[in-house]
This record gives structure tokens, sequence and C-alpha cells, in this order.
């Protein structure tokens, strides 16, 4: 029963799936951060490349440009067109002109008709090697700029350079090497708690967070950014969307799959 049960649901989310990618074939994705932040990597993980993007300009053409500077230009990865990235770069300055392009970037983009045109989820990056976490570019965003239905997912990134600090500081308190690697990460975790949890008491705080460690890694992936992604997008549409688009997280496909499976029993 539940081998001809499953049978049934695949092939109709399949052709529910067909119909959203006629209906909306591109997931669009917002990322910010600073230049430091490893958004391109993220990015490349993500669509399983090691390769650039393509950048087209706001009127679909190929543009030579690299798209600094330009919040209006669209990423596309050959090896996964079906997401579509915006960047704004140059957003790490925290100054007014840069909030209030990405402001009225979410705006333009929420006020349009079409689905396949509006943005589906935000990845805001900061990065974990700078004794200072928090710029005042995190400290407007998360207070001024609020993204309505769109999702912000904090992507804590070089994780693995604040364990190596920890690691240290547990060292220099007289830790045993083994028990401050086995501690280091835990450690880290702790001491940017605080910094976490007032990201979650600004006015428009982010729906989830997580952290990327070893990204030069060959193997290293993005499983847990796009599970948290899929997980806080609340239009089960774009959620399917977004799952169908996957191509680097098997995991991630059976997980949906197999919920919606128990939903029809």
């Amino acid at each position: 029963m539940f081998s001809s049960l499953r049978s049934k649901f695949k092939t109709q989310e399949e052709e529910r799936a067909r119909q959203i990618r006629n209906r909306c074939n591109r997931f669009r994705i917002l990322i910010i951060g600073r230049a430091n932040a490893g958004k391109t990597t993220i990015l490349q993980k993500v669509c399983n490349t090691t390769e650039k993007p393509v950048i087209y300009n706001s009127k679909g053409k190929k543009s030579n440009q690299r798209g600094l500077h330009d919040i209006t230009n669209e990423m596309v990865f050959k090896s996964n067109p079906g997401f579509i990235f915006h960047d704004s770069r140059g957003f790490e300055a925290g100054g007014t002109n840069e909030l209030n392009n990405v402001k009225a970037f979410i705006t333009a983009r929420s006020e349009n008709k079409y689905l396949q045109d509006q943005v589906h989820a935000i990845w805001y990056c900061i990065p974990l090697d700078d004794s200072r976490p928090f710029t005042k570019a995190e400290i407007n965003f998360f207070s001024e700029c609020g993204t309505g239905s769109v999702p912000v997912i904090v992507v804590f990134t070089k994780f693995d350079a604040l364990e190596m600090k920890a690691y240290q500081d547990l060292l220099d308190e007289d830790h045993p090497r083994e028990e401050a690697k086995a501690q280091a990460s835990n450690h880290a975790l702790e001491s940017i708690k605080g910094y976490v949890e007032s990201l979650y008491k600004k006015p428009h705080p982010p729906k989830s967070h997580v952290y990327l460690r070893d990204m030069y890694k060959l193997d290293a992936n993005c499983h847990e950014l796009t599970k948290q992604t899929a997980a806080v997008i609340n239009d089960d549409t774009l959620q399917l969307l977004f799952v169908s688009t996957q191509r680097n997280n098997l995991e991630l496909c059976v997980e949906y799959s197999i919920k919606q499976v128990l939903l029809w029993m």
C-alpha cells in the first residue's frame, strides 16, 4: 500500500513541479554580505561548479561586467540555471545609499506581479574571521530593512576561523590539546551566542541561520543552508520550486518527498 501511494504521489508531485516550473522556472535569491564573506564560493557550491557565473543586465542581455555595484544584474551558473542570484556588492560599507538601494530592490521585486520576477529568499553572509562579527551594515539591515514574506537566512561563513581562535584560547588556558580540540566548536558557538541572539531581537530578524566551515575544501557543501532555506519558505509552490531546483542535495529532495508522502497517508 505504501509503495503504491508513494508511486502515485511521485507522479502527481512531478506533474505539479512541472506546472510550477512552467509558471516560474527560476528561483531567485538575493545574497548580501561583505566582499570577504565567501559569497561566490557559496553560490558555486550550491550550483556544484567551480566556474564563474554568467552575468545578465536588467534587460536580460549578457554583460561583460561582473555586476559590481549593480544589484539588478542577474548571475546564473550554467551548471544549474534554475537559480538566479543577485549580489548587493558594496553593502559592507553600511552607508545610507547602500541600504536604500537594497530596500528599493526588495520593494520593487516584491511588487512585481510575476512570481518568477520576485525575490524568493535572501542569504545574508557574515564572516566570522573578524574580531567584530557585526558591523554597522548588519545592524542597519536588520533594524531598518523589512523584507515582507521573503525569508532571510543568516549565513555565518568561515566558522573554521572562529573555531581555530577558540582552540587557541583554550590552549592559552592550559587545556590539553585533545580536550581543546574537542571543545573548540562549542567554545566558538558560545563566544558569539550574544551576537546571534541580538539579531533575533531586531525589528526585522532573520528566519534562521547556519554556520559554514572549510568552504575551500573540494568536498565542502551547503546542504545545511539549502535545508534551512527550504524549511523557512512558507509558500508551498515556492518550496517545491526550490527543492526541485536542487541538483546538488539529494538528501533534501528525498526528505521533502517523504514528508509529502506522510501527509498523504
